[in-house]
């Protein structure tokens, strides 16, 4: 077996590639990441050394080099994506480029050579905000931000891929994912890299905007679940089971890092600022067994212990960003 992992040098993608070259039994799957290495990506994530591991710098717009790949491919993983809100909000033209027309090169190339299941991985943010309960998967969607917008639209695409192509496609929704080598531009990392630095931080509005949370650990075992046992054509969420406002958040990164709230700095909220998403995952659960396995407040405590341990070595790109790198 041999998978396509798009978009693998980054936080999530990176943990999933993990997991399956972990596998050492006769099935395991050989595996070609394709990543264009931008700022949120590095080849740091990646065991290169790996015997059943290739990596191809590439961004997923090239038709050819996508190409080349996908007839060498049995499966495709899609990770690769713009994924950061306010960045697209100060600019929307790049998530549309990778999102929208690069999964469409994607799912083009996959059509041609039969390559399949096409997994794509998508977020709950598709879905809106949720005033009460929790979405099913059937819930249309309602993005706010240009990037769950640009998320929605590929989704769109995947699906009708499906339905006019006969092409396996699965997608996944999941919710807010945490653990070690995020980005510091995300809420846990940043906060985390400023508080141990002695800098403030920076909390939208009065921090009430509700999240799950969701260990990329068990995000992974999601996806691979989808991946192995899902059924063509389906959208399975993933979700974490552990739903927070931001300014409760705060306060455990506070506590866990030996801060106070007067390393707290209150900034103007973000436009569009959806109040709280939440994903039901009962499919996922009754269809292939997923449940969380990871407890926030011992995921909360290694993340934190992981990104301390780093500080040192100055760990990774943009280690330690500033507030208003995180506005951008």
């Amino acid at each position: 077996m041999h998978l396509l992992v798009t978009g693998a040098a980054g936080f999530i993608g990176s943990t999933y590639v993990g997991t399956l070259l972990a596998d050492t039994g006769p099935d395991a799957p050989r595996v070609t990441v394709l990543d264009k290495l931008t700022y949120a990506g590095t080849l740091a994530n990646l065991p290169l050394g790996h015997p059943r591991l290739d990596f191809v710098h590439g961004d997923i717009g090239d038709a050819g080099l996508v190409d080349k790949l996908m007839a060498d491919a049995d499966q495709v993983v899609h990770f690769a994506a713009e994924s950061h809100v306010d960045r697209s909000i100060e600019g929307a033209g790049a998530f549309v480029l990778t999102n929208v027309a690069g999964t469409q090169t994607l799912l083009d190339a996959a059509v041609r050579h039969g390559v399949g299941p096409f997994v794509h991985i998508s977020t709950d943010e598709v879905y809106g905000s949720v005033a009460s309960g929790s979405c099913r998967e059937t819930h249309p969607p309602a993005p706010s931000s240009p990037y769950a917008a640009s998320k929605a639209a590929a989704d769109l695409l995947v699906l009708a891929c499906h339905r006019t192509h006969g092409l396996d496609v699965r997608i996944t929704r999941c919710s807010n994912n945490y653990g070690p080598r995020q980005f510091p531009e995300k809420v846990i990392p940043l906060f985390v890299t400023r508080l141990l630095d002695g800098l403030k931080v920076p909390l939208y509005g009065d921090g009430r905007n509700l999240r799950d949370w969701l260990h990329v650990e068990d995000h992974c075992r999601g996806i691979d679940l989808v991946r192995t046992k899902g059924r063509p054509g389906e959208v399975y969420n993933i979700g974490g089971g552990t739903e927070l406002s931001n300014r409760e958040l705060t306060g455990l990164l506070l506590e866990a890092c030996g801060a106070g709230w007067d390393r707290v700095e209150y900034v103007a909220d973000r436009k569009g600022h959806d109040l709280r998403y939440s994903v039901d995952w009962d499919k996922a659960r009754d269809e292939l067994g997923y449940r969380p396995r990871r407890d926030f407040a011992t995921g909360l405590a290694e993340t934190v212990a992981w990104y301390r341990d780093g500080r040192e070595s100055g760990w990774g790109p943009g280690r330690g960003a500033t507030a208003e790198a995180v506005r951008r």
